[in-house]
């Protein structure tokens, strides 16, 4: 397993689009790809799991894959995050 831990840091926070755009990158790897948030766990690559968390900025998440490309997979969503989704941070 690979983890590594990632902060919100675009100013709306984890909402619908950015959720969805999680998903789209986790569902590109064939890993199983999970992020945490205080100690709850939920499946990267479903939408109703990602937005459950409601991660607002300065939120800390860790990223977790495990398989093949479970580095990649972490990485990714990791700079996705990084990024802030696109939007302003």
């Amino acid at each position: 397993m690979f983890e590594q831990e990632v902060e919100i840091k675009n100013r709306a926070g984890m909402h619908t689009r950015p959720a969805s755009m999680i998903v789209k990158v986790a569902a590109k790897f064939k890993s199983e790809v999970y992020i945490e948030k205080e100690g709850i766990n939920v499946n990267a690559k479903s939408i109703i799991g990602v937005m459950t968390l409601a991660a607002s900025k300065g939120t800390k998440l860790t990223i977790k894959a495990e398989g093949n490309d479970e580095q990649d997979a972490v990485n990714a969503i990791c700079e996705l995050i990084n990024d802030g989704f696109g939007e302003p941070l």
